[in-house]
């Protein structure tokens, strides 16, 4: 019986031994894993890599939600195309004006002297709205063999946001202006703000006016197409009417020149014709003076002696 217990009590702290040694080896471990884990998520090293990394990711949120705006471009285009039919050609792109819902600026058709080989051009300078300007190029590509072409863009868009902040200030000063108008004061006062108004009204007026004529040139793209024959057009004899024709033609302009010409004498010497009289009168009195002398008659040489 006396060994049965002193057995167990063996046993029983042995067990317990090794129970609280496992445990104080538990805490050891879970105390330096913590104190590791607060080590690296707590170092100044770790914290400011952690700010960097979330300003970063701010920075692109930031970025990603800002609202991208369309560059605001003026555009215009410049091609040479030299073409078979001048005169179907300068059809073709008036159709194509019309399709693109565009509009004819001016145009130009140049024919040189017939008397000389020449090459027969035409220049035409056209608006097309701005998002169908490649297809109004390509277009106009087709109608013959391309030169040349270039494009070339001017960004207003700080212009137009500048003109658009004035007009708003200006009209703002206006209403204010208008409510200062509205109450009663003396008449010099009155007089005074009115004139600014005026002025300012002005100021929105042009202001306004400069504003379209960006967003118009925005809206429309300019083309400046030139056209030329493909071959030189020659000269031909021309037929025996058409001499007999100019000839005739010639020769009734040259005699009406000459009858306006005596006409035009006739109407000169009438209007010079008192000092015309004037000269016969001089002319005649003259004459009659001349005449009415008596003829001078030369002396007689006297004899000389010697000679009888």
């Amino acid at each position: 019986m006396f060994k049965f217990y002193t057995k167990f009590f063996e046993v029983f702290f042995s067990s317990k031994a090794s129970l609280f040694i496992s445990l104080f080896l538990g805490s050891l471990m879970f105390a330096s894993c913590g104190s590791a884990s607060y080590d690296q998520t707590s170092s100044p090293q770790n914290i400011a890599s952690s700010d960097a990394v979330q300003e970063v990711a701010n920075v692109a949120q930031t970025t990603k939600e800002l609202p991208t705006k369309k560059p605001q471009l003026i555009k215009k285009a410049a091609m040479s195309v030299i073409v078979d039919s001048l005169e179907k050609s300068v059809d073709t792109v008036q159709q194509i004006i019309d399709q693109q819902k565009g509009y004819l600026l001016s145009l130009e058709e140049t024919q040189l002297d017939s008397s000389y080989s020449s090459r027969p051009s035409a220049t035409i300078q056209m608006r097309v709205p701005q998002n169908v300007l490649e297809t109004t190029l390509s277009q106009l590509a087709e109608l013959g063999t391309v030169q040349s072409r270039n494009i070339s863009a001017e960004d207003v868009g700080e212009q137009i946001v500048d003109f658009e902040a004035r007009l708003s200030n200006l009209r703002r000063t206006e209403s204010n202006l208008q409510k200062i108008m509205d109450k009663s004061g003396s008449v010099k006062d009155i007089l005074s703000v009115a004139q600014e108004l005026s002025n300012v009204r002005e100021q929105i007026e042009q202001i306004t006016a400069q504003l379209k004529s960006l967003q118009n040139q925005v809206a429309f793209s300019t083309i400046t197409l030139n056209l030329q024959a493909a071959v030189s057009s020659t000269s031909n004899q021309p037929g025996l009417p058409s001499q007999i024709q100019d000839a005739w033609n010639n020769s009734t302009r040259s005699f009406g020149e000459f009858t306006v010409g005596l006409m035009k004498l006739g109407i000169w010497l009438l209007v010079y014709t008192p000092y015309l009289l004037i000269l016969v009168a001089a002319g005649y009195f003259l004459k009659r003076r001349f005449r009415s002398l008596p003829p001078v008659t030369p002396n007689p040489q006297p004899r000389n002696s010697d000679n009888n």
